[in-house]
């Protein structure tokens, strides 16, 4: 019986994928679509099999990372008919991986159920993408690199002692000329207080330079910064929405005051600001209170 499934399903994965696939136009741009269309699922392995699997066609990737799909949060409708099968066994298996193998698939035909937030494997891969399409020089100047000899290490000189106050690399973007002031190089700082939630936000705003950590800049703890554009960030992670009206206009105050003074710290300091909040709703109050200001949906929190 096994066997005849099995059958059943690799006849079947053939039908879904060997009639619809478009082939695309290069292998990286096959690879980033089809991280990005994992992006969306979630996966019970941070989305590591898709991250191995992603230079394989989409079908492909399907076939062999599906174990690793949380099913308990995806409902699949074969809203077109092409997946059923005559064998229930062979359905039992096949139905989901052959809905989503297909290049196109249906509106209503893939439902996840709840929020999903990006396997960490996958937003590492598509954020080491956008850092080399922003930086190109940065990654090809390290190919082919190989070690200097002895002699020139010898001849190089002595490197100073670390003073301890920064012991980390430099944050990409940082300006080179030293008439900044020193206060307002940022500086990598644990996080402030135990909110588990919404530090994880924070860690995981995209190609966050400091995730894992604040960022202090002229002695304020924000809560993200990416170096590639210089931008400072702070998240907001309260369903404002659910307050009384009371309740929610004072809080909508407080954060009003808060963005306007840390946005004028940044700027002073040479940095853009944005705001990430978790909810559309608490989007669209921010919005009208502050309209010249970058609100950001947090997709990922």
């Amino acid at each position: 019986m096994q066997r005849r499934v099995a059958l059943a399903l690799l006849l079947l994965l053939s039908a879904c994928a060997g009639s619809t696939q478009v082939p695309s136009s290069s292998g990286r741009a096959q690879r980033i679509a089809n991280l990005q269309r994992a992006a969306k699922l979630p996966w019970t392995d941070e989305g590591r099999c898709v991250v191995r699997e992603a230079s394989e066609p989409w079908a492909v990737v399907v076939e062999r990372c599906f174990p690793a799909l949380d099913t308990d949060r995806v409902r699949f409708h074969d809203t077109s008919g092409r997946c059923t099968v005559a064998s229930a066994d062979a359905a039992a298996l096949g139905l989901g991986v052959c809905i989503l193998a297909a290049p196109e698939i249906a509106v209503g035909a893939v439902i996840v159920v709840g929020v999903v937030v990006v396997g960490f494997a996958i937003k590492e891969a598509l954020d080491a993408y956008e850092f080399r399409q922003l930086y190109p020089g940065e990654v090809t100047s390290t190919v082919g690199t190989r070690t200097a000899p002895r002699e020139t290490m010898a001849k190089r000189k002595p490197q100073p002692e670390p003073s301890g106050l920064d012991l980390f690399p430099p944050v990409p973007g940082e300006p080179a000329e030293s008439g900044r002031r020193p206060e307002c190089k940022a500086r990598r700082v644990p996080h402030l207080g135990g909110n588990t939630l919404h530090n994880q936000c924070a860690d995981r705003i995209p190609r966050n330079t400091f995730s894992g950590w604040d960022a202090l800049v002229d002695g304020k703890n924000f809560d993200g910064l990416q170096g590639a554009t210089r931008t400072l960030w702070e998240v907001k992670t309260n369903d404002i929405e659910s307050y009384s009206p009371f309740v929610r206009r004072a809080e909508l105050q407080k954060q009003v005051e808060e963005a306007k003074r840390e946005r004028a710290l940044a700027e002073a300091c040479g940095y853009q600001f944005a705001i990430g909040v978790r909810t559309e709703a608490h989007k669209k109050l921010l919005e009208i209170l502050l309209p010249d200001f970058n609100i950001v949906l947090m997709t990922w929190c």
